[in-house]
């Protein structure tokens, strides 16, 4: 049974924004749920992006919450400031996280929602136990470190694994899809069981990005149950 596209998140990647126009882009996308704002460190990821000074002044002119999804090496020691500077959620790696469960409590306190990010090839099974840690899980749909990419439907079975867990365990995590997101793509990973999708250039590349998010909206809502 299809959902109400209420429950559907739109989350569009100023990665595929103008970056020298960027209070003007992030005005173009007021119907978004959240502005995902992509943090790479030239290390964790081979991609150099922003840093929280940059996130601190988008944070200052969004008119939408900001979900930072850091692809850094150390976010024990750096997640909690982006948390302080008025991030609404912020989603670190399992994968370069030494202390995962510790770092959410930490982005928890603070007042942000607590994210974990997984690659494409990190199995997921490691979460079952930990959902209620965290407010969100991201499963990476590419490889990260840059935007365009072409969604991996190989991802699938372990977004649906964890769908089906967090089910059965009454869990309320959302799950979050990022990387070739685009209509076709959409209702592949909302069939899965994703509800927050994050999408860059179906976005930032339409005519009327705010008319492209209601579209993926109701294309996910459409295709979830």
């Amino acid at each position: 049974m299809p959902v109400d596209d209420a429950d559907i998140r739109i989350n569009p990647s100023i990665l595929a924004a103008d970056f020298v126009n960027m209070q003007a882009e992030l005005a173009r996308i007021a119907a978004a749920d959240f502005v995902h704002v992509d943090v790479m460190d030239n290390h964790f990821v081979p991609n150099l992006t922003f840093g929280l000074q940059m996130v601190e002044r988008i944070q200052a002119t969004s008119p939408v919450p900001l979900d930072v999804h850091l692809m850094i090496t150390d976010p024990d020691r750096w997640a909690p400031a982006y948390a302080e500077l008025g991030a609404a959620s912020v989603t670190f790696h399992l994968e370069a996280a030494t202390e995962p469960v510790a770092l959410a409590r930490r982005l928890r306190a603070i007042g942000a929602r607590a994210g974990v990010a997984v690659k494409p090839a990190t199995p997921v099974e490691g979460l079952f136990d930990l959902l209620d840690d965290f407010d969100q899980i991201l499963v990476m749909t590419v490889e990260p470190g840059f935007g365009g990419q072409s969604f991996m439907p190989e991802t699938l079975p372990k977004l649906r694994r964890l769908a089906d867990e967090a089910r059965r365990r009454g869990s309320e995590v959302w799950l979050q899809v990022d990387g070739g997101i685009a209509p076709g793509t959409i209702e592949l990973a909302a069939e899965a069981g994703a509800d927050t999708f994050v999408a860059g250039s179906a976005v930032f590349g339409a005519g009327d990005p705010d008319a492209a998010i209601v579209a993926l909206r109701h294309a996910a809502a459409t295709h979830s149950h």
